[in-house]
């Protein structure tokens, strides 16, 4: 234990902006409840939280590629995050580095944290003064955590959900989410939402690292927001994906992956737009003319678009088809 005793008194004063790990009323609050879980086939890693407080993403919740992911909350220590990540790529497991964490902070009993590893080891804690309900749960490859709850069945009824439930690691911890908020959720109410989800594995690019970084800053229904937007960013997935294939040729993969993103975001004239030139582009003229009409009769400025696309090869139509595509 001397090597991480040394470790620890290290990774303390390297944060300088940390250094005092004393619980006051400066701190800042996060009553709420969130979730830390690792993926088993893809090895994505991710933390998800809901609250009645603004901005619960920026404080919250943690994570880097290649190296796990951190909820921190109830009266936040901020630095449990950024120094639980740093204990974590030092070779602490998590619960060495929760206990790590813990050890010389005297507000150890309000505050309410959870740490997860590349590898789907978990650790989490809730402190014997987190003001009830509050709880928290361990399970396979996850954990779930509440405090300031309406009742002491939230974080119980998010891990059966988060068990139950399939689709991606971000779509599992949203169902959590929206299980605990049906449960009765934080008792004072709802207003802000986060979901962070990174790579099994760092690309050594921090901006390609990060697969889902959603939040919802301060929101009526911030869950019901998140959902409609995971679903939005769902549907960029696939037009990012169609993109990827216009760059290789491939028009008839790029069709298929703007098809998609359509149907998950119908009202969306850009995805509809490039659906109709990918069209154009495999020969498609008539169906591709019957939706871009519709979309220039809404919007004219694709209509001005359209011509620039030829130069970069982005269109590859014929003069007389350009023409007839901008008598629409």
């Amino acid at each position: 234990m001397k090597f991480y005793t040394v470790l620890l008194c290290t990774l303390i004063f390297c944060f300088e902006g940390f250094s005092q790990q004393v619980y006051s009323k400066k701190e800042p609050f996060a009553h709420t409840y969130s979730i830390v879980a690792r993926d088993t086939i893809t090895g994505e890693m991710g933390v998800a939280v809901q609250s009645h407080w603004f901005s619960v993403g920026s404080l919250v919740t943690w994570g880097k590629a290649g190296v796990g992911v951190v909820a921190t909350q109830s009266f936040i220590n901020p630095s449990f995050g950024p120094r639980g990540l740093s204990l974590l790529e030092n070779g602490l497991t998590p619960k060495l580095a929760v206990e790590t964490l813990l050890e010389l902070d005297e507000g150890r009993d309000v505050r309410q944290l959870a740490i997860l590893d590349v590898h789907g080891n978990v650790e989490a804690y809730t402190g014997k003064n987190c003001i009830e309900a509050a709880g928290h749960i361990v399970g396979d490859n996850f954990s779930v955590q509440a405090n300031l709850m309406d009742k002491n069945t939230v974080w119980p009824a998010m891990a059966k959900a988060f068990e139950q439930t399939k689709g991606s690691l971000a779509e599992r911890m949203l169902a959590a989410m929206e299980v605990a908020q049906k449960e009765g959720g934080d008792i004072r109410g709802k207003q802000s939402a986060a979901i962070l989800v990174v790579k099994a594995k760092s690309t050594g690019n921090s901006w390609q690292d990060k697969v889902v970084d959603l939040r919802i800053e301060d929101h009526a229904n911030p869950i019901q927001e998140m959902r409609r937007l995971l679903t939005i960013h769902t549907a960029y997935e696939f037009m990012n994906k169609g993109d990827a294939a216009v760059e290789t040729g491939n028009n008839k993969l790029a069709k298929e992956h703007y098809m998609h993103a359509q149907e998950l975001n119908p009202t969306n004239l850009e995805m509809q737009f490039w659906y109709a030139i990918t069209l154009a582009n495999n020969g498609e003229l008539t169906q591709a003319k019957a939706i871009l009409k519709k979309i220039f009769e809404q919007d004219s400025n694709w209509r001005t678009l359209t011509p620039r696309l030829v130069k970069p090869k982005l269109l590859l139509v014929s003069e007389d088809d350009l023409q007839e595509i901008l008598k629409l």
